[in-house]
């Protein structure tokens, strides 16, 4: 309870400083969070996807402005289209047909790979015995093979599933983040599918936060944060399935994990505030055309605290004379200071908040 404690104060902090901030910066914190939760999730799995795809189908579900020459590919679609019904419809009940679309949307070809799966369908008696497993490949392999995790059979997971969603639907006064944790783990554990188990676990992990934030928009992301976390995340999962029905160690780990995530988001937070003020302050003093607007949000993105004219002239893709003449404007509007020195081989700074 302290650690949970603990999470649930950071989480305020975060939610509190959202909700004081503009609806188009909620929108945009949301777009990115969506964005890295599929790439993250994905990438936990070892599917790699393109960041600017998966952003500009967000974008599109979402009905904001995209890039026009993006052409996502069905399986980015179905990743996105996962989780934007997980969180942006988290009040709606999870059914067997639900986790079934989320599932098949993940495999649009009916194949991981090269390999050919049974996409929207739970696992059939004929993959008996499913398992986890790591070793060398070759003939020794049954030999040698670990196997970290084996699903229960398929004959039980009509039982198991409803027994599940009979939980995850029922009314309590089980805290959210815990519900979360738990149903990641016993999901997983259950493991109906042939393939996507984990992504689809993840995605009624964001479902169950939605539901105690009460909101469909993410601030935070808890798959980019198991994504760095990933070894100790395989570790704890295993050690739980191998144990008996206690899972307090890894729920310990679980609201850990999503205090670090919102610790991340909060710090991500405070940059895209303070760079927000930090522009209004130029605007205020300055109308800066593109390449002065360019360098000066790489100055402020990278935390760089000069810059010499030809950084700068390589960054705005111009000439060293253009370069000078865009910097001087931008020291006569005491934006940038010059350091000692003279010439083409002096150095500015970003001049301090007034």
């Amino acid at each position: 309870m302290p650690l949970l404690a603990r999470a649930r104060h950071r989480q305020g902090l975060l939610l509190g400083g959202m909700q004081g901030s503009g609806f188009q910066f909620r929108q945009k914190t949301n777009l990115e969070n969506l964005a890295v939760e599929v790439i993250k999730s994905s990438a936990i799995e070892g599917t790699v996807f393109n960041p600017a795809s998966v952003r500009s189908s967000i974008a599109r579900h979402l009905g904001l402005p995209t890039d026009k020459d993006s052409s996502p590919s069905r399986d980015v679609e179905g990743a996105v289209e996962m989780i934007l019904d997980a969180t942006g419809h988290y009040e709606q009940p999870l059914t067997e047909d639900r986790l079934l679309g989320w599932q098949a949307a993940l495999f649009p070809a009916g194949r991981s790979g090269i390999q050919r799966i049974a996409a929207g369908k739970w696992r059939t008696p004929d993959m008996n015995p499913m398992q986890v497993v790591s070793g060398p490949i070759g003939r020794d392999r049954i030999r040698r093979k670990h196997i970290h995790f084996e699903a229960p059979a398929a004959a039980r997971l009509p039982g198991e599933v409803a027994a599940f969603l009979k939980w995850f639907e029922a009314a309590n006064e089980a805290d959210g983040v815990l519900r979360s944790g738990i149903a990641h783990f016993w999901f997983v554990t259950i493991h109906p599918f042939e393939d996507g188990n984990g992504r689809v676990s993840r995605a009624i992990a964001d479902m169950a936060l939605a539901r105690s934030e009460g909101s469909g928009m993410r601030f935070y992301s808890m798959s980019e944060q198991i994504e760095r976390e990933r070894q100790q995340y395989y570790r704890i999962l295993e050690a739980s399935q191998k144990g008996n029905l206690n899972i307090t160690g890894w729920l310990e780990w679980f609201v850990g994990c999503f205090e670090r995530a919102v610790i991340g988001a909060s710090g991500s937070l405070e940059r895209i505030t303070a760079k927000a003020a930090r522009w209004e302050q130029i605007n205020r003093a300055f109308e800066p055309n593109e390449r002065q607007r360019k360098v000066l949000n790489s100055l402020l993105d990278s935390g760089e605290e000069e810059i010499s004219t030809s950084k700068y002239a390589k960054l705005a893709g111009t000439s060293l004379d253009t370069a000078l003449r865009d910097i001087r404007h931008l020291v006569e509007a005491r934006i940038l200071m010059p350091s000692a020195g003279g010439g083409r081989s002096r150095r500015y700074a970003l001049s301090q908040p007034a």
